[in-house]
């Protein structure tokens, strides 16, 4: 599981998979009462390893840490899970002397970055790209910690690090002049060491394939109770393809009878975003549906 910043939304992901525990202060490692599981508390960047090289079979990560970690074909992306959006971006100076505005300003010049192999890669393409070779090369220079700071304090030319809201990158004087990769959180799984035929056995242990898959079921179901509810109505049935369009579903949508007979209207249940639900509730009210409401999701599967 992943500490920091993202720690509480992954708590919440296990307590909807039903996934109970009991967490000793200061103890990263906790058996879980109703499945034969324990969890392990790791730091993010340590997740992609354990899980690519080591003996645990599902990680929550992150899909920049999994690419810093190169262990993107020793792991499996099961499920995205929704949170933890966050850009990686090429941050440098916009005002001032040390003003960079393109990423070709920024080639050859120093880069100090906590992502050492992915910015060295897309620094790579660029300086081929302005034809950069030995000593001219861009430098990528590795911090842990305080990266926004690097151009103020004389470090860097430039940064590469995470970008949420922004704030941190104005309040240090910075903007973005290009965007590396776009990430969010993942449930991962480990790989087998050899080929597969059947990609649901694909894991180092095998026999653990059941519970695997029942956990990353559980997720998923938690993720989409999150994201939709379930719109109810009744609809003339020569509405029914206007209405459809308006609520396809997250597959389609379940279409019955009247219990009363009534041959012509019919009920519909269908999965609507919770986002959008207020705006469908009105278009479907205004091309003649009736009896529209809504039923919040606790659990699901899907």
């Amino acid at each position: 599981m992943r500490l920091g910043r993202l720690h509480e939304k992954c708590m919440e992901v296990l307590a909807g998979a039903d996934i109970q525990f009991n967490r000793s202060h200061r103890l990263d490692v906790c058996l879980v009462r109703n499945h034969n599981i324990a969890l392990i508390f790791l730091p993010a960047a340590d997740i992609p390893r354990f899980v690519g090289l080591g003996n645990v079979d599902l990680g929550i990560t992150g899909e920049d840490v999994i690419l810093e970690s190169q262990m993107e074909n020793r792991v499996r992306n099961l499920l995205k899970l929704g949170f933890g959006k966050c850009k990686l971006q090429v941050q440098a100076p916009e005002h001032g002397a040390m003003a960079i505005k393109t990423i070709e300003q920024l080639a050859g010049k120093r880069v100090v970055t906590s992502f050492n192999h992915v910015a060295a890669e897309y620094f790579e393409k660029i300086d081929a790209q302005a034809g950069l070779t030995g000593d001219q090369k861009t430098q990528i220079e590795y911090v842990g910690g305080s990266v926004e700071a690097a151009c103020a304090l004389g470090l860097a030319d430039g940064i590469v690090d995470l970008v949420e809201s922004g704030e941190t990158m104005r309040a240090a004087g910075l903007h973005a002049i290009a965007t590396v990769l776009e990430t969010e959180a993942v449930l991962i799984s480990n790989r087998a060491d050899h080929e597969v035929s059947d990609p649901t056995t694909d894991f180092k242990r095998p026999e653990h394939a059941k519970l695997i898959t029942q956990i990353q079921q559980r997720i998923a179901g938690v993720l989409a109770a999150n994201k939709y509810v379930v719109c109810q109505y009744n609809v003339p049935r020569d509405l029914l393809e206007d209405a459809v369009k308006i609520t396809p579903g997250r597959r389609a949508p379940t279409i019955s009878p009247l219990v009363n007979g009534d041959e012509g209207w019919v009920a519909v249940s269908v999965m609507v975003e919770k986002k959008t639900v207020a705006v469908v509730m009105d278009q479907l009210v205004a091309i003649g549906a009736h009896d529209v409401f809504v039923v919040k999701l606790e659990n699901c599967r899907v």
